[in-house]
Parts: structure tokens; C-alpha cells; sequence
């Protein structure tokens, strides 16, 4: 425990901007991966004043692999509104609350896990495995990342459950009202249940919650039913205006791209209908969360159960949360257009500061029409003809004489949401060629080193590869 207030402090804000930064970069991207680029980030800006006195294409650089740029630019806005701030001076907002309301690019998740974690707060902290636990725990049958009525429910029962486990103050029982680490305990080991055991193929024979599990309970029912012929066991959605109704036979494989296409042909729910929930619905009270009994071993809940049951509850648990369709990929094409003046130097230019890619540099792009069917030779006519509207003349004032070298090749590159084609073509112009004027939105500049211009995409570095193979060859 620190009792000096100005070391405590500091200790505050170095602890809650390193976990702020994990958070961000966590978003997406396994841990194995984020742990050598937090290092980096650590090692280049140790503190959050550091990192308000960077350049913005520093931070790009640094974040370049993790994709999803525009979080690197709120986190960078962030840091120089907390610096600024005279009542922050660079220490971050113990509450959920104001984290979320002040720091851009922090959401609800994010907020609960630095006050949590950091501050000791009792605040709720729901990514993508806690709403699965939840879900499964409560037995809701709904989408998790679309309907505000299960979402909420869920993170309502996040926080029952945060605020509980905060307040129980050892074995004996007694209450906790002050700021602890149980709460960050709690949190970090639902989210790690959720990633190792009640995956989106769990393993519920090693789970230590069964005795609390709604679809666990009902997974055993469904087993039963089909070895007996008993009275039919009501359906979860048979009372629950919250669930969406299950697609087939329960004992269906829940193959993901069937489920899409039953969901997609399936009758939409009545827009009007009341979504409405609460806790006491699910016998999820803190009265009950405070007297439950003790959580079972994952042994005992082995040795109750049949391989034949364990198979059929794992097969049901599959079922929740509802997957949601998924969206068709996106494919688009691009000109990437390799511009290199007599003197070595190449054009390149900024990506807007929102949308993909936001604010990294780049070769001059044009994207083409979706629906046009474009074959090498128009290509390269629509290259020439972007390229000759990008040079408005030379210093002398003549016309620049512009070569076209052809298409080097194609680049395939995927995104979460589209597929990229980007079609590299070379160009050489003469060093005397002259750019046309640039609005602050897309700044360009000639460059010598491409390579070591840092803020620049992967996909746009192997572009640079494949010209620089090319460019040395001329």
C-alpha cells in the first residue's frame, strides 16, 4: 500500500495508461501478438505524456500491423486531451463513467477494465468471451453483438456480478465497501474462462460453473428427452421475449453457414415487440449470487454425466449466443501508382484522416468501379490518364513527359471486410515535374527513402517491394 499521495499518483497514471494501451491493442488481436508491440510502444513512449508530445506518423508507424488505424489516432488524441486536461494533468479518470465520457476511442468495455483493474472499482467489464459465458450462464438465446435488449441484460448481469464478488470480504463472509483487486480478479477470470474453457466449442466437462449454468441445465434436459419419451420440456423462448427461437431440431449441427442461411430466410421478429428483461427473470438476483451454493469441480460435473450427455450439452451450449450472419466480403480493386522522378524520388501521398487505412501514406491510388469488368490494357489507360491529372506541369512551365513502365503485378490483400486487389503500376517522370496543389485532407511529398517512411500499410510495403525490384533494373 502507498502512502505518499504524490507517488501514489504516479503510479496511478503509469499503471492506467499501460493498461489502457493493452486494451486498445487487445481489441482483435490475439495476446501473443500484442505483447511485443505493447513492448515497443512502452519502450518508445513510457508514460502518457510521451506519447501527447508525438507525431501523429510516429504513432501510425508504430502501430502499423494491428490494423484498425484509427484507433491508434484516438489514442493518440486521447493522450494529448488527458495531458491538457487541468484536472487530469495526464492521470485518467478512475470511473467507468467518465473514462467513457472523456477519453476518445475508450467505449464501455475499455472503461470498465482500467477502473477495474487499476482503480479497483467494482465496474463491469464485458468483451467478446464474457458475453458468451453470460449468455450461456443465463441461458439467453440472442444476438450479442446486435440487440440492445440482450446486450444490456448481459452487461447488467456483468455488473451485479462485479459489484457482488467486490463487495464479499474474504471467507467469513463480511462486506467490502472500499476500492480492491477482487474485482479485477473477478473480471480477468470470467474473460479467461471464456477464452479457454466456454469457447465458442467449449469444453464443458472442465468447467468449474456448471452448478450456475442455465444451458448447461437445459443442455442435460435436452439429453434426457431424447432417451426418453417424456412430456415435451418447454423451450427457453416459449416464455422469453428476449430470445430469438432456435432454427430447426436442436440436435441440428449448428454448422455456421447453415445457421446464416436459416436466419437469413427466416420471418423478422415483430419490430414492435417489447425486448425488455430483467435480472429477476433469470432467478440472477444479488440475493442469489450471495447465498449460491459452492461452484462445482470440474471433476464432479464430469463423473454426473454420461460421455452421451456431456456430447449432447456441448452440442446445445454451441447454440449460444446466436451467431449473427455474417457479411459478404466486400471485393474491390485499386491503381497503385508508383511515381518516380529523375532524381530517385518517389510521389506519395496521405490517406484521408478517416475511413480505412486513416491518415497512412501511400502510393497515388484510384480505386475503380465495382461493377466494371477492367482488363490489363484499360488498366493501364485509366493509370496514365489519373497519373497525368496528379502533374499539372514542370518548372519551366512545359508539359512533364510521363513514361509509363506497364502494371508490375497485382497484390491481393484482405481486410476484416474486403478484399483488396491493388494493380502496381510503375511511372518515371522527370525530376523537374511539378505535383498539382493539395488540399489538407490528401498532403503529398516526394520522397527518397519509401522503405523508411514509417507510416505506411503492410499491403502498401509490398507494392514498394515490388516497384523497388523493378526500379533497380531501369
Amino acid at each position: 500500500m502507498i502512502s505518499d499521495p504524490i507517488e501514489l499518483r504516479t503510479t496511478l497514471e503509469k499503471r492506467a495508461y499501460e493498461v489502457w494501451i493493452s486494451e486498445i491493442m487487445l481489441q482483435q488481436t490475439r495476446v501473443a501478438t500484442v505483447i511485443d508491440y505493447w513492448t515497443r510502444w512502452m519502450a518508445k513512449w513510457p508514460t502518457i505524456h510521451d506519447l501527447a508530445a508525438a507525431k501523429s506518423e510516429d504513432v501510425l508507424a508504430q502501430w502499423s500491423g494491428l490494423g484498425y488505424y484509427s484507433r491508434a489516432t484516438r489514442i493518440h488524441e486521447a493522450a494529448k486531451l488527458a495531458v491538457g486536461d487541468p484536472d487530469m494533468k495526464g492521470l485518467l479518470p478512475s470511473s467507468a463513467k467518465d473514462l467513457e465520457a472523456k477519453m476518445p476511442g475508450v467505449g464501455a468495455y475499455t472503461a470498465g477494465a482500467i477502473s477495474c483493474i487499476v482503480f479497483g472499482n467494482p465496474s463491469a467489464m464485458v468483451d467478446g468471451n464474457v458475453f458468451r459465458v453470460l449468455s450461456r450462464q443465463l441461458g439467453i438465446h440472442g444476438n450479442v453483438k446486435a440487440d440492445k435488449a440482450v446486450i444490456d441484460t448481459i452487461w447488467a448481469a456483468a455488473d451485479a456480478l462485479v459489484k457482488a464478488t467486490s463487495e464479499l470480504d474474504g471467507d467469513d463472509g463480511s462486506i467490502n465497501t472500499e476500492p480492491n483487486d477482487r474485482s479485477g480478479q473477478w473480471g480477468q477470470a470470467l474473460m479467461e474462462l471464456g477464452s479457454t474453457i466456454c469457447t465458442p466449442n467449449p469444453n464443458c466437462s472442465q468447467c468449474p460453473i456448471t452448478s450456475t449454468c442455465r444451458v448447461y441445465k437445459e443442455g442435460e434436459l435436452q439429453a434426457k428427452k431424447s432417451k426418453e419419451a417424456s412430456p415435451r420440456i418447454p423451450d427457453i423462448e416459449d416464455a422469453c421475449t428476449l430470445c430469438e427461437p432456435f432454427e430447426g431440431d436442436l440436435e441440428d449441427s449448428d454448422d455456421d453457414s447453415a445457421q446464416d442461411k436459416k436466419r437469413g430466410k427466416a420471418k423478422k421478429p415483430d419490430a414492435k415487440q417489447s425486448k425488455q428483461a430483467t435480472l429477476t427473470a433469470f432467478a440472477f438476483t444479488k440475493k442469489t449470487i450471495s447465498s449460491s451454493s459452492s461452484l462445482s469441480s470440474p471433476a464432479a460435473a464430469a463423473s454426473t454425466a454420461s460421455k452421451e450427455t456431456m456430447v449432447a450439452i456441448t452440442r446445445y451450449a454451441r447454440k449460444f449466443p446466436v451467431k449473427p450472419i455474417k457479411k459478404a466480403v466486400r471485393i474491390e480493386e485499386t491503381l497503385v501508382c508508383a511515381i518516380r522522378r529523375g532524381d530517385g524520388q518517389y510521389l506519395i501521398q496521405r490517406r484521408p484522416l478517416k475511413g480505412l487505412l486513416a491518415g497512412l501514406w501511400e502510393f497515388p491510388s484510384k480505386l475503380l468501379e465495382a461493377s466494371a469488368k477492367i482488363d490489363k490494357k484499360k488498366r493501364e489507360q485509366l493509370s496514365v490518364e489519373y497519373v497525368s491529372g496528379l502533374l499539372h506541369g514542370t518548372k519551366a512551365g512545359k508539359k512533364p513527359k510521363i513514361s509509363c513502365k506497364g502494371e508490375l503485378g497485382s497484390i491481393d490483400w484482405q481486410f476484416t471486410h474486403i478484399k483488396l486487389t491493388m494493380h502496381v503500376h510503375l511511372f518515371t517522370v522527370g525530376e523537374d515535374a511539378m505535383v498539382t496543389e493539395d488540399d489538407e485532407e490528401q498532403p503529398r511529398q516526394w520522397v527518397v527513402d519509401v522503405a523508411g517512411f514509417e507510416s505506411m500499410g503492410t499491403g502498401m510495403r509490398k507494392c514498394w517491394d515490388m516497384v523497388k525490384a523493378e526500379a533497380e533494373e531501369l
